[in-house]
Protein backbone atom coordinates (compact mmCIF):
# COMPACT_ATOMS: atom_id res chain seq x y z
CA UNK A 1 0.00 0.00 0.00
CA UNK A 2 1.02 3.26 -1.09
CA UNK A 3 1.02 6.62 1.49
CA UNK A 4 0.22 10.04 1.13
CA UNK A 5 2.80 12.27 2.57
CA UNK A 6 0.39 14.76 3.43
CA UNK A 7 -2.76 13.23 4.65
CA UNK A 8 -0.80 10.31 6.30
CA UNK A 9 -3.94 8.32 5.01
CA UNK A 10 -3.46 4.83 3.43
CA UNK A 11 -4.22 4.18 0.15
CA UNK A 12 -5.64 0.58 -0.85
CA UNK A 13 -3.57 1.52 -4.44
CA UNK A 14 -2.31 -2.05 -5.38
CA UNK A 15 -6.11 -3.17 -4.37
CA UNK A 16 -7.88 -0.77 -6.70
CA UNK A 17 -5.14 -0.62 -9.35
CA UNK A 18 -5.01 -4.42 -9.76
CA UNK A 19 -8.44 -4.15 -10.68
CA UNK A 20 -8.38 -1.13 -12.88
CA UNK A 21 -5.58 -3.00 -14.90
CA UNK A 22 -7.69 -6.08 -14.92
CA UNK A 23 -10.68 -4.16 -16.32
CA UNK A 24 -8.25 -2.34 -19.01
CA UNK A 25 -6.91 -5.57 -19.60
CA UNK A 26 -10.02 -7.23 -20.72
CA UNK A 27 -11.24 -4.62 -22.01
CA UNK A 28 -8.23 -3.92 -24.66
CA UNK A 29 -8.54 -7.84 -25.27
CA UNK A 30 -12.09 -7.76 -25.98
CA UNK A 31 -11.29 -4.78 -28.57
CA UNK A 32 -8.35 -6.82 -30.22
CA UNK A 33 -10.25 -9.84 -30.56
CA UNK A 34 -12.96 -7.62 -32.28
CA UNK A 35 -10.11 -5.91 -34.17
CA UNK A 36 -9.60 -9.32 -36.00
CA UNK A 37 -13.06 -9.46 -37.75
CA UNK A 38 -13.71 -5.34 -38.13
CA UNK A 39 -11.34 -4.00 -40.83
CA UNK A 40 -11.75 0.22 -38.57
CA UNK A 41 -10.46 -1.73 -35.41
CA UNK A 42 -6.66 -2.34 -35.16
CA UNK A 43 -5.93 -5.70 -33.51
CA UNK A 44 -2.63 -4.67 -32.67
CA UNK A 45 -2.22 -2.22 -30.05
CA UNK A 46 -5.36 -3.17 -28.06
CA UNK A 47 -3.46 -6.87 -27.63
CA UNK A 48 -0.43 -5.17 -26.71
CA UNK A 49 -2.37 -3.20 -23.89
CA UNK A 50 -3.54 -6.33 -22.46
CA UNK A 51 -0.23 -7.87 -22.31
CA UNK A 52 0.63 -4.43 -20.77
CA UNK A 53 -2.02 -4.97 -18.26
CA UNK A 54 -2.50 -8.31 -17.70
CA UNK A 55 1.35 -7.92 -16.33
CA UNK A 56 0.54 -5.67 -13.86
CA UNK A 57 -2.56 -7.66 -12.65
CA UNK A 58 -2.61 -11.15 -13.65
CA UNK A 59 1.07 -12.49 -14.34
CA UNK A 60 -1.15 -15.99 -15.53
CA UNK A 61 -3.48 -14.76 -17.66
CA UNK A 62 0.04 -12.25 -19.34
CA UNK A 63 1.84 -15.78 -19.45
CA UNK A 64 -0.93 -17.27 -21.65
CA UNK A 65 -0.57 -14.24 -23.96
CA UNK A 66 3.15 -14.73 -24.54
CA UNK A 67 2.55 -18.30 -24.91
CA UNK A 68 -0.13 -17.92 -27.57
CA UNK A 69 0.68 -19.34 -30.81
CA UNK A 70 0.39 -16.49 -33.26
CA UNK A 71 0.09 -13.52 -30.62
CA UNK A 72 3.00 -14.82 -28.47
CA UNK A 73 6.33 -14.47 -30.53
CA UNK A 74 5.19 -10.94 -31.66
CA UNK A 75 4.37 -10.02 -28.20
CA UNK A 76 7.59 -11.29 -26.82
CA UNK A 77 9.47 -9.74 -29.60
CA UNK A 78 7.92 -6.51 -28.75
CA UNK A 79 8.33 -6.68 -25.11
CA UNK A 80 11.52 -7.60 -25.18
CA UNK A 81 13.47 -5.72 -27.92
CA UNK A 82 10.75 -3.15 -29.26
CA UNK A 83 10.85 -5.16 -32.38
CA UNK A 84 8.81 -5.64 -35.17
CA UNK A 85 9.32 -8.90 -37.59
CA UNK A 86 9.57 -8.46 -41.50
CA UNK A 87 6.35 -9.75 -42.38
CA UNK A 88 4.11 -7.96 -39.69
CA UNK A 89 6.04 -4.85 -40.75
CA UNK A 90 5.29 -5.31 -44.29
CA UNK A 91 1.70 -6.35 -43.77
CA UNK A 92 0.91 -3.41 -41.86
CA UNK A 93 2.31 -1.41 -44.21
CA UNK A 94 0.34 -2.75 -47.06
CA UNK A 95 -2.94 -2.69 -45.24
CA UNK A 96 -1.61 0.71 -44.12
CA UNK A 97 -1.71 1.76 -48.10
CA UNK A 98 -4.46 -0.50 -49.20
CA UNK A 99 -6.26 1.68 -46.50
CA UNK A 100 -5.28 5.34 -47.53
CA UNK A 101 -6.12 4.39 -51.12
CA UNK A 102 -9.61 3.37 -50.38
CA UNK A 103 -9.69 7.05 -48.01
CA UNK A 104 -8.88 8.94 -51.42
CA UNK A 105 -11.07 7.43 -53.70
CA UNK A 106 -14.19 7.33 -51.12
CA UNK A 107 -13.43 10.80 -49.43
CA UNK A 108 -15.73 13.88 -50.43
CA UNK A 109 -13.58 16.43 -48.67
CA UNK A 110 -10.18 17.41 -49.21
CA UNK A 111 -8.97 18.38 -46.03
CA UNK A 112 -9.80 14.81 -45.13
CA UNK A 113 -7.38 12.78 -46.98
CA UNK A 114 -4.05 15.24 -45.92
CA UNK A 115 -5.26 14.74 -42.09
CA UNK A 116 -4.95 11.12 -42.36
CA UNK A 117 -2.68 10.97 -44.46
CA UNK A 118 -0.34 12.42 -41.76
CA UNK A 119 -1.79 10.44 -39.03
CA UNK A 120 -1.17 7.23 -41.15
CA UNK A 121 2.07 8.77 -42.48
CA UNK A 122 3.20 8.70 -39.09
CA UNK A 123 2.31 5.44 -37.99
CA UNK A 124 3.82 4.02 -41.55
CA UNK A 125 7.38 5.88 -40.71
CA UNK A 126 7.42 4.53 -36.88
CA UNK A 127 6.42 0.86 -38.13
CA UNK A 128 9.02 1.23 -40.79
CA UNK A 129 11.76 2.55 -38.21
CA UNK A 130 11.17 -0.29 -35.54
CA UNK A 131 14.14 -3.13 -35.43
CA UNK A 132 13.41 -6.42 -36.78
CA UNK A 133 13.82 -9.10 -33.60
CA UNK A 134 17.33 -11.08 -32.97
CA UNK A 135 16.97 -14.18 -32.78
CA UNK A 136 17.85 -17.70 -34.02
CA UNK A 137 17.86 -17.75 -37.23
CA UNK A 138 16.84 -21.46 -37.55
CA UNK A 139 13.20 -20.18 -35.88
CA UNK A 140 11.30 -18.50 -38.74
CA UNK A 141 9.57 -15.46 -38.21
CA UNK A 142 5.67 -15.75 -37.51
CA UNK A 143 3.44 -14.77 -40.77
CA UNK A 144 1.52 -11.62 -38.82
CA UNK A 145 -0.68 -11.64 -42.09
CA UNK A 146 -2.36 -14.79 -41.90
CA UNK A 147 -5.28 -15.17 -40.00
Amino acid sequence: MKRYARSGKMLARSGMMHRLYLCLGYASLALGIAGIFLPVLPTTPFVLLAAWCFTRSNPALAAKLYNHPRFGPLLTAWRDQKAIPLQAKICALTMLALSYAVILHLAESRILPLILGAIMGSVALYIATRPRPRGRPDVPEPDACER
